[in-house]
């Protein structure tokens, strides 16, 4: 009885043992990581700034594990001057920035490859683009950040800086 009890008992361990074990993949069946748009969770949330000329606002939302959405939009007075829908999009190992603003590029999106992601910065580039040729957003704090757009604009650098603070609501 003493040998079926302790037999039992070893069994029932070396189950235990086999399913904690992390199992082996199987070719062609590979699992899915995100690691890309992880590099951009500080992102997320509402940020703004209010200055003399109006004030500015970006939100951002994850959709899925493989988007963001984003919008900004500049308001001066009552007048809504200026308005962009973003994705952030992580396709197979790349990520892309596409704004999608209604009066650009006949409304259609563009899209900017992340070419660095050091540190706290995130960098979208698409030289054939006409201006910007260059997307960047800078983490300065856990509540703040800098985007800019830069790149040449009527055959001239060019470049606009967009400071943020993070809203609480």
């Amino acid at each position: 009885m003493k040998k079926s009890i302790v037999a039992t008992v070893v069994m029932a361990l070396g189950c235990v043992v086999i399913s904690c074990q992390k199992k082996e993949e199987k070719p062609g069946s590979s699992v899915k990581t995100y690691a890309q748009i992880e590099k951009a969770n500080w992102l997320l949330g509402n940020w703004g700034n209010t200055t003399k000329e109006g004030i500015l606002t970006e939100n951002w939302t994850k959709q899925n594990d493989s988007i963001f959405a984003g919008e900004s939009y500049f308001v001066v007075g009552k007048d809504t001057v200026f308005s962009e829908k973003i994705a952030l999009e992580q396709k197979g190992d790349s990520l892309f920035y596409i704004p999608i603003v209604k009066n650009q590029n006949q409304g259609k999106p563009v899209s900017f490859a992340l070419t660095s992601a050091e540190g706290n910065q995130l960098v979208f580039e698409n030289p054939k683009h006409d201006f910007p040729q260059k997307v960047t957003y800078t983490k300065i704090t856990a509540d703040s950040l800098v985007a800019e757009i830069s790149g040449m604009k009527d055959g001239k650098p060019g470049k606009e800086t967009f400071p943020m603070k993070k809203k609480s609501y």
